[in-house]
């Protein structure tokens, strides 16, 4: 008899890529969620993953095995009926990270945690492998183009993105605490996730433990160029190893030509390991490329050549700068936009590829550090090179939380910080503002964490059928 698993939240990025995992090994999935949209749909519905739009006692089969629960804030006991009733039915529960955890145990987990840069990472790590023929798994929190987000392989070797927030609402330890590293890459150790970490000593703490759980025979890949990353170094038994944009650091990038396609010549020391070309834009995604990389040869995984012709045809992330239209001269580019620093190397990417237009940014306001009242300063410098900001409406779930900033206090906020700021609160009043200020000498780039009450596919629509 195959085991039944049911995912409350399952159109959430981790939460639909570890129901493909499950299936994978052979479990009957399903789940249900009241806020699901593609690209999470599309992934479930090509791997004939059923998910319910409504959240509702009768959504939980009586036969299952177990019963999976996500971190969203509509999905508490108190304030959601089928995760209450999940409570109550004496069935099996367990948030996605210690599924995840129980799928890797006796594999050879590379974790790739961090700021930013961890979504990026996993793919080119994941995809250099098995375009190399390697048959490793892996676990991705987001939607790479051209592969799927997750996958069981056979091969030793698993890469996972490592997230730092909480495992669920009843376990505060970050997510990667559970999935038995073996080496990590981290990024950045920027203060985030304000609600969860209220000062950067305590975002720091879960990246320390990662650092020092790592195994003697463990590599621990720092970012030399994020001073909170490179300090880690000392927290640690394994092999300790830097890359960066510098020659300070072992692998860094050098002879950067940068264009549709950027090149540049890997470097380890003074010796030229490989030319690399990506499509991919931007300084931040050159790092990324270094990052991954670094790990690979590392490890011994593959060939400098492999490397080099996998890393040629990567082509990025849903929502990570992927060019929204097809045919408008005024072109528009999805960020995510879940902290200051991913809007800003968002920013420096597009105005570094379009230095002559001007920048339009659409920013909705989604996560709690954007909306926190704490994190208020990271409106005075996140959008410089922005012409135009407009201002999408604060998301709202979870408000009650935190003390959160209007949109009012954030306008204000940028407009201090002398930038031109158009605050908007629907869908059309948006799409009427753009109507009135966007020219053929612009660029668009669309930034939230959310949908955006559909901009996010409206604007590039629009965007094509007037330029």
């Amino acid at each position: 008899m195959r085991k039944k698993a049911h995912f409350i939240g399952i159109a959430g990025m981790g939460m639909s890529a570890v129901a493909i995992l499950l299936k994978e090994q052979g479990w009957l999935v399903g789940g249900s969620d009241s806020e699901a949209y593609p690209p999470a749909t599309s992934q479930l519905e090509r791997h004939g993953i059923p998910c319910t739009a409504s959240y509702d006692p009768g959504n939980i089969p009586k036969d299952a095995d177990l019963i999976v629960v996500g971190m969203n804030a509509k999905l508490k006991r108190e304030n959601n009926p089928e995760v209450k009733a999940a409570y109550d039915s004496g069935i099996r529960m367990t948030p996605f990270p210690k599924v995840l955890g129980d799928i890797v145990r006796k594999r050879k987990p590379i974790v790739v945690a961090g700021s930013y840069g961890k979504s990026t990472i996993t793919s080119l790590l994941a995809w250099c492998l098995s375009r190399s023929g390697i048959g490793a798994g892996w676990f991705i929190g987001a939607s790479p183009e051209g592969m799927e987000p997750s996958h069981l392989g056979t091969h030793p070797v698993f890469v996972l993105e490592g997230d730092e927030y909480p495992t669920s609402h009843d376990d505060l330890r970050p997510k990667f605490a559970h999935y038995n590293a073996h080496d990590a890459l981290i990024t950045a150790v920027t203060h985030d996730h304000v609600n969860i970490y209220k000062t950067q000593r305590e975002f720091s703490e879960p990246f320390r433990a990662l650092a020092a759980g790592l195994p003697d025979d463990g590599i621990l890949l720092l970012c030399a160029d994020e001073p909170n990353a490179a300090s880690l170094g000392k927290e640690t038994r394994a092999r300790v190893t830097l890359y960066g944009m510098t020659s300070s650091s072992e692998w860094y990038a050098n002879d950067i030509s940068r264009g549709e396609v950027t090149s540049f010549d890997l470097m380890r020391g003074s010796e030229k390991i490989a030319r690399l070309s990506t499509s991919l834009i931007g300084d931040h995604n050159i790092q990324n490329v270094v990052g991954a990389s670094a790990m690979l040869l590392e490890k011994e995984l593959i060939t400098p050549e492999q490397l080099a012709e996998s890393v040629r045809d990567f082509k990025g992330l849903a929502r990570r700068l992927d060019k929204k239209t097809a045919r408008s001269s005024v072109p528009a580019y999805e960020g995510f936009g879940s902290s200051r620093e991913k809007l800003r190397a968002a920013i420096a990417a597009i105005k570094a590829q379009y230095p002559e237009k001007r920048l339009v940014v659409v920013f909705e306001p989604h996560t709690f550090s954007w909306r926190n009242k704490m994190m208020l300063h990271w409106f005075d410098d996140a959008f410089e090179g922005a012409g135009l900001v407009i201002l999408y409406k604060p998301a709202e779930q979870g408000a009650a939380t935190h003390e959160q900033s209007t949109q009012e206090e954030m306008t204000e906020r940028l407009a201090r910080a002398g930038v031109a700021v158009r605050p908007t609160a629907a869908p059309e009043e948006t799409l009427a503002i753009l109507s009135s200020e966007v020219g053929r000498d612009d660029v668009v780039l669309l930034s939230s964490s959310g949908a955006m009450d559909g901009l996010i596919e409206r604007i590039p629509e629009w965007l094509d059928n007037t330029f």
